[in-house]
């Protein structure tokens, strides 16, 4: 699309290393080429901490969290752990999340929402 002169890219993202374009999120999430990898927190506002994904290029692709938000189905709670008291596992922080945190923290979706992304179902080549 082109408005004045200005292109705007209609794809949901596009590789900066090899030029693959998806042009959803769906088509994106379910690329055998593409695997969810991790996520890079952003405390202050999770919102805009970045979903991490492999490219088969070699390649690290980010995903604004925003993008994501809507596929997680169970709650997000209000407060960070760990206060001083509690034991808090640092899921949201390991590369390899593969189960939820189990403290009622604001990060603990992450780890959920992460494992959901990295069994997405692949479509067949």
């Amino acid at each position: 699309m082109e408005l004045s002169g200005i292109i705007i890219n209609d794809m949901f993202k596009t590789c900066n290393s090899c030029g693959d374009q998806w042009e959803t999120r769906e088509h994106f999430l379910s690329d055998p080429d593409v695997t969810a990898k991790g996520y890079q927190i952003f405390f202050t506002n999770l919102t805009q901490g970045l979903f991490l994904f492999n490219h088969s290029c070699g390649t690290t692709l980010a995903i604004e969290a925003e993008a994501l938000l809507d596929l997680y189905n169970g709650t997000i709670y209000d407060e960070r752990r760990p206060a001083k008291d509690r034991h808090c596992p640092g899921r949201c922080m390991m590369e390899n999340i593969m189960s939820p945190c189990s403290d009622r923290c604001k990060c603990a979706f992450i780890s959920t929402l992460l494992n959901q992304l990295k069994n997405w179902e692949k479509i067949s080549r």
